[in-house]
């Protein structure tokens, strides 16, 4: 019975060391003290898009889209590496993101925003295919947006920047140049 107690007494130690080690992954601090991954969208309509952090990685494309919804999946003090809609995983400099979050149409068609987050609701617009929108929130698998001055709700699987899942995996770039 003793030596029984001792085998669970270390199971429990060892599991909760394991739990402890897990937290401490995942509440890891960052350089900004965000977490990663999150969402972020590009501040300027000419972004640097770097085959690593810093100015002298190879320069692979430029970004020609303010407001351009990306993720960020990993940072370093002065930069962020992120995914953006095309799948494609690159560094930029943090002072070309913004904290305002966005999301894109990716769909081949117009995207309904409805009244209320429900299916059956009136549509009050649509947002064109690659089309941007600011992104208020998102509950229930519905995310309310506003594109000029209409406002509503879109679901949140059709639109690209509002899963919290990681977009892109490490080793996922192409490495294709030129402007985006």
């Amino acid at each position: 019975m003793a030596v029984m107690m001792r085998a669970l007494l270390a199971a429990a130690t060892l599991g909760a060391v394991l739990v402890a080690g897990a937290a401490d992954a995942a509440d890891r601090p960052t350089p900004s003290g965000l977490p990663v991954p999150r969402y972020v969208s590009l501040k300027f309509d000419k972004v640097n898009a770097r085959s690593g952090p810093g100015d002298d990685h190879r320069l692979l494309w430029v970004y020609r889209v303010r407001g351009l919804p990306v993720q960020v999946v990993a940072e370093t003090a002065e930069w962020r590496r992120i995914c953006d809609p095309e799948g494609e995983m690159v560094w930029v400099h943090k002072r070309t993101t913004d904290g305002r979050r966005t999301a894109i149409n990716m769909l081949a068609a117009p995207l309904p925003l409805r009244r209320r987050p429900k299916e059956v609701s009136r549509v009050v617009a649509y947002l064109n295919p690659r089309a941007l929108a600011a992104l208020a929130n998102c509950e229930d698998g519905w995310c309310r947006l506003k594109a000029d001055d209409v406002s509503g709700w879109a679901r949140q699987s059709e639109l690209w920047g509002a899963s919290e899942a990681i977009q892109c995996r490490p080793g996922q770039t192409h490495g294709t140049s030129g402007a985006r």
